[in-house]
């Protein structure tokens, strides 16, 4: 059992009360009493939020040394004011308290815990499937180095929509204010979790990991990519009958060791299908998976593609329930990265980045924006370093430390774009990548089975062949734009890309002149 403590200890807050780490059941019971809870017809637990997204703008970085950060921040002075609000609020409240750990391996593992209000005990629930477990001795003395405070329910008022996460690099504490919203516990210890990983010298991936086999070895992948993009698609698609490792982030160490964070995936619902992505469907079928603003009828039968409903649903699905799942533990080294783009005009299905011209292209972190980032990013050209909007020191950082992870573990890097050829996908000519492009394109990269040659506008290769995949546009759109009579249309974007990233490379203070010059 439980014990409901008044007295809370080692806590950097004082509740009215708390619940030290409930059972899954007994979560599952908090979150049951939801308002905004309904259960579906797999018996799991869906919630309808009020934020739908991760509020980016809310989002500072607590410091007197803004230089140090390329993010937006707030002084400590107004971090401590905010703190002591957030402070008092909790004394009225209920709360849960959650530990655990990311990572599981005992060389790398982070202890962490979040502390919320005990109203929105999904977003606990949530949280407890994604951290690797302690076990009972180990919470007996339990000692966080990440802790995440959580309250939905108070308004930041004078932030951007009254909300506000404040993080705190110094003493490694995360701030939430009213947001109900899973990903911000999420992606508040791992925000953390970067700069520890980077102190260590490596560098935190937004990115998903899998292992292919290849005749009798197996060959490691990382899928790095904004939210939204086909990273989560892309690491559960089965090739081989490869298996899904990580899905949100991963520590890259020199020598090229990959380490796990994630004890289960926060996926993107919209669209589901079992043909598509068979092993998150039915994972999304489990009772113990939490739905997070997926539609669903009155007698709780679900609907992934009604677009009437919001189509940020979300789930978080245990590995436990996740067919062929591997252990992270048993990973050696990475074989190739795959830097996922969203893009809909000239960029190929795939291209192979070689030298500091990977750097260069993991650095733009080029893609099309999803409403996973908000509205504000929705739709819109995006330039992200590394994908990764979580890295929270400077974003130069970024490519400098990939540049010499691949020097001293060389790996092959590829560009895959996960959007359309020519277009949008609907506009007349132009051609979508569908799954089945990319999970062939996958397929031929752990098989070394695609033919390349230089490109001569962007120096990267394009392949002259891939297995399965018979139509030549996909591979070299230049071809498909000059058979259309759109050839000036391709050599002005063209231009436009090369002098783009050219200046955006150039705009990060302390980037190894190297990659800055490798476009």
């Amino acid at each position: 059992m439980t014990d409901l403590i008044t007295e809370p200890k080692s806590l950097p807050v004082e509740p009215k009360s708390v619940v030290w780490n409930p059972s899954p059941a007994e979560l599952r019971k908090f979150a049951e009493e939801m308002p905004n809870a309904r259960a579906t017809e797999y018996r799991n637990v869906n919630v309808a939020t009020r934020v739908v997204s991760r509020s980016k703008l809310s989002t500072f970085i607590a410091t007197d040394n803004p230089k140090e950060h390329s993010d937006q921040t707030i002084s400590r002075a107004e971090y401590d004011r905010m703190a002591q609000l957030q402070n008092e609020y909790i004394t009225t409240r209920d709360m849960l308290v959650i530990d655990g750990f990311i990572g599981n391996d005992p060389e790398f593992r982070t202890p962490a815990r979040l502390i919320i209000e005990k109203a929105n005990a999904n977003i606990a629930a949530m949280q407890q499937h994604l951290y690797y477990p302690a076990t009972a001795e180990e919470l007996e003395n339990f000692e966080p180095k990440l802790i995440v405070i959580y309250t939905p329910n108070l308004k930041a008022e004078g932030y951007p929509d009254d909300r506000l996460i404040a993080v705190d690099l110094e003493n490694y504490i995360t701030r939430v204010f009213n947001s109900d919203y899973f990903g911000e516990s999420k992606k508040g210890g791992l925000r953390m979790w970067n700069k520890l990983v980077y102190e260590q010298g490596g560098l935190a991936l937004h990115a998903g990991c899998k292992v292919i086999p290849v005749g009798d070895s197996d060959r490691v992948g990382l899928i790095v990519g904004l939210s939204g993009t086909g990273k989560t698609t892309t690491t559960f698609t089965k090739q081989n009958n490869s298996s899904p490792v990580q899905d949100d982030f991963c520590a890259l160490m020199p020598g090229g060791k990959i380490y796990a964070t994630e004890n289960g995936c926060f996926a993107k619902t919209f669209g589901l299908n079992p043909n598509d992505e068979p092993t998150i469907y039915h994972a999304c079928a489990s009772p113990a998976a939490y739905l997070e603003n997926v539609s669903q009828d009155d007698s709780g039968k679900i609907d992934y593609f009604d677009t009437s409903y919001t189509q940020n649903g979300r789930a978080v699905i245990r590995m436990d329930d996740v067919k062929g799942a591997y252990d992270a533990r048993q990973l050696k080294k990475a074989d190739f990265l795959l830097i996922l783009n969203r893009n809909e005009n000239i960029i190929p299905a795939v291209v192979k980045l070689e030298g500091p011209l990977a750097a260069a292209y993991f650095m733009l972190g080029e893609t099309k924006g999803t409403s996973a980032g908000g509205a504000a990013e929705a739709g819109k050209s995006l330039r992200v370093p590394g994908t990764n909007p979580f890295f929270p020191l400077l974003h130069a950082y970024q490519g400098n430390r990939m540049n010499e992870l691949m020097k001293s573990s060389p790996m092959e890097v590829y560009l895959m774009n996960t959007g359309s050829i020519g277009g949008d996908g609907k506009a007349e000519g132009s051609k979508k990548v569908k799954i089945q492009h990319s999970s062939a394109v996958v397929k031929a990269i752990a098989e070394g089975t695609i033919k390349w040659e230089q490109d001569p506008d962007f120096g990267y290769l394009v392949a002259t062949e891939v297995p399965d995949i018979d139509d030549a546009d996909y591979l070299q759109p230049k071809k498909m734009y000059e058979r259309q009579g759109r050839l000036d249309e391709y050599n002005e974007l063209v231009q436009k890309y090369n002098n783009d990233r050219r200046e955006y490379l150039r705009k990060w203070k302390g980037l190894d002149e190297e990659i800055a010059g490798a476009i």
